[in-house]
């Protein structure tokens, strides 16, 4: 599958302020992965440790936090992990579900998807 890079914005904690960063868009990735500063620079706290199991079995904890995402142009607020400054910037999937779009691999791209509104469940 193609990987792709986007601009995302990742807001602090009550969408106020948000800063622009560039994220790969790898479906493998199940949250958002932000540089630690840049959530540190928007005053986003940690709300708990998550243990993360790589592909060779080794294991190691990251804090997670909550804050806003907007994707072209929609926002969501979602759970990002705080990653290392070196670390790739991911595009998870709990985000793009958020804002329902999909990743296009082949034109490199994100398309819109249909969400599921729900009024009521039937009895």
């Amino acid at each position: 599958m193609g990987r792709f890079f986007v601009t995302i914005e990742i807001g602090d904690e009550d969408g106020q302020r948000f800063e622009a960063i560039h994220a790969l868009v790898d479906t493998g990735a199940t949250y958002t992965s932000v540089a630690t500063s840049v959530l540190n620079r928007l005053g986003v706290q940690p709300r708990e440790k998550l243990t993360s199991i790589q592909a060779d079995g080794s294991t190691y904890d990251r804090d997670v936090g909550q804050t806003w995402a907007r994707v072209d142009g929609k926002s969501v607020i979602t759970m990002v992990i705080f990653a290392e400054e070196e670390a790739p910037r991911l595009l998870g999937a709990y985000t793009l579900e958020g804002v329902r779009l999909a990743p296009d691999p082949v034109n490199k791209r994100l398309v819109p998807v249909p969400g599921y509104l729900v009024s009521n469940w039937p009895v």
